[in-house]
């Protein structure tokens, strides 16, 4: 491990430099590639540092306590020695994990689609209270989120709402959101007063690159209508509402929210484009998910990962084994804690994965 650290040290020294040569701050493109790369490997340096440092006050504080010195000054050394071994442990912990290999997909921006299961009409209004808690999380981290596709129930609930979000670390934050969520409550409708239990998938997938997946023309079939609205009004006089199929897999994708047939389009590839992505993505991690599933990054939408108990004001990860009594307030868009836990659940597990490698 400790070999690996010292060529990360080396290559982030030598991009330092070569940030600094005239030809390279002259080519913005190689500039920013290598800027990228640098601020990459500067967490993992800064670490290893801090680690370094730490190894080397134990190592002078030893041999203190192995001279002849004074008793007093022994004294001072054990005591540092007590409060620094424990900080070493955990430097180390943390170079571990910033030498793990790190998703590629982390980074991008994501697709999130949310339907409604079994429930009914309370599915789908539960499908606009995750909605809205996805939309207000994302005001809150300060991301952009734009809607692709809504089939609206027109009582304030969603059959499907596709939508876009974009930001930093957009994907990374939002991938632990796939899977089924479960929704214990009263239904208003409810005259008894008995819990009616509910569910609504969520699938988070990260936006590809047109580089990504290659998509032959002559597999989709392409339809346009006119959009509909509420009740089946017609929202537009012409033609701009999409829908493609993707032949091969028989995905549809349905886009109808601009009053650009083109930007619909632009829109549904999109989204045709994340879901192949996706397909590609299970393929390659198939033969490692068999040897070792994980259950916080399990994107299986057959999986109940969640259930909300309006009652109780309860939310429960089932994943992590996570109890909050503060449901309202998540389900306004707090969800940093519900997430951090389930990253630093994540990172243990990977580094007990990566135990034996390093």
């Amino acid at each position: 491990m400790f070999e690996k650290l010292d060529k990360i040290v080396e290559k982030f020294e030598n991009l330092t430099n070569m940030l600094s040569q005239p030809e390279i701050i002259s080519d913005q493109q190689k500039y920013k590639e290598l800027s990228k790369e640098r601020a990459n490997l500067e967490p993992i340096v800064e670490s290893y540092l801090k680690y370094k440092k730490i190894f080397n006050d134990i190592k002078g504080n030893r041999e203190i306590l192995n001279s002849k010195g004074e008793n007093e000054l022994k004294e001072l050394a054990l005591a540092e020695l007590e409060e620094l071994e424990p900080k070493l442990a955990q430097a180390e912990e943390e170079l571990k994990f910033l030498l793990l290999p790190k998703d590629p997909n982390d980074s991008k921006d994501c697709i999130v689609e949310i339907r409604a299961g079994t429930g009914g009409e309370e599915a789908a209004l539960f499908a606009a209270d995750l909605f809205r808690m996805y939309t207000r999380y994302a005001e809150k981290k300060g991301w952009k989120y734009e809607i692709i596709d809504m089939n609206d129930t027109g009582i304030g609930g969603f059959k499907e709402v596709i939508f876009e979000l974009s930001g930093p670390e957009v994907y990374g934050m939002m991938k632990y959101e796939s899977g089924v969520h479960r929704v214990q409550r009263v239904p208003t409708t409810e005259a008894n007063g008995r819990i009616h239990t509910s569910a609504t998938s969520v699938a988070v997938l990260p936006e590809a690159d047109e580089v990504e997946i290659d998509i032959n023309p002559n597999d989709l079939r392409i339809d346009v209508f006119r959009a509909g609205g509420h009740g089946g009004q017609n929202v537009n006089k012409v033609e701009t509402a999409i829908r493609i199929t993707h032949l091969p897999t028989n995905i549809v994708v349905t886009c109808q929210d601009e009053r650009s047939q083109l930007k619909n389009k632009m829109k549904a590839m999109k989204v045709l484009r994340s879901r192949l992505y996706e397909i590609e993505l299970e393929k390659q991690n198939k033969s490692i998910t068999e040897q070792r599933r994980s259950m916080v990054r399990s994107g299986d939408r057959s999986d109940k990962i969640r259930t909300y108990n309006f009652p109780q004001n309860r939310l429960t990860d089932h994943r992590i084994g996570l109890t909050l009594y503060n449901l309202t307030e998540i389900l306004d868009g707090n969800l940093d804690e519900v997430i951090e836990k389930l990253k630093i659940a994540d990172r243990a597990e990977k580094l007990k994965e990566s135990s034996e490698v390093l």
